[in-house]
This record gives C-alpha cells, structure tokens and sequence, in this order.
C-alpha cells in the first residue's frame, strides 16, 4: 500500500507542477517534443539515456526548484537574505540543468552528423 500511497502522491506534485508553474510547462513542452527526437537521434542506448536522460534532468530539477520556492514563501513574503538564496540556488541549479542539456546534445549530435 505505501507504493501505491507514495505514487499519489507523486502524481499530485505532477499535477501542481503543471497547474502552477509555467516554467514545468514550458520545459514539460520541450520534453515532449525533444524526447522522441532523442530518441532516434541516438545510435546506442548510451546516447538515447544522456539525450532523453539529460530532458528529464531539466524537470527534475524544476519540480525541486518550484518546492523550495513554495517552502520559501509559505514562511513569509517578507525579504530575508536565506530566503533569498534559496531561492537563487535553486535558480542556478535550473540553468545548470539547462546547460547541461546544450552540452549534452551537441557534443552527441555532433559526432553523429560530423
């Protein structure tokens, strides 16, 4: 029952991800279309894991960016410096994620086509 139980759960946090940020949307869009192209850009499974793998890292790491922005203000709007940081860590490690995708991709698309 605790996996059914923590499978709900999981299912909620995707349904508040796409019903309050429209970064998850924006990026959830992007998965969908980039994930089959991936797919059958990638000659091995190695190369189909890092494309799709590194798509799914951008949302992972959105949805853990996004709770700690609702933690952050479910204490208060007021400005505290931590707060601040939070939140911009969590930022950063969005577009780190992001970065990995355009480093990813090309670096594998590159010996493909080159």
């Amino acid at each position: 029952m605790r996996i059914v139980y923590a499978a709900g759960y999981s299912w909620q946090g995707l349904r508040a991800a796409w019903k309050n940020e429209a970064a998850f949307r924006q990026e959830l869009m992007l998965f969908i279309i980039l994930a089959p192209v991936g797919y059958w850009l990638g000659e091995t499974g190695v190369e189909r894991a890092i494309l799709i793998g590194s798509l799914m890292l951008v949302l992972i790491v959105e949805i853990l960016n996004s709770a700690i922005e609702a933690v952050v203000d479910r204490f208060g709007e007021e400005q505290h410096e931590l707060s601040g940081r939070a939140k911009d860590m969590g930022s950063a490690a969005v577009f780190l994620s992001l970065l990995a995708v355009l480093v990813m991709w090309p670096l594998i698309l590159c010996e493909k086509f080159f």
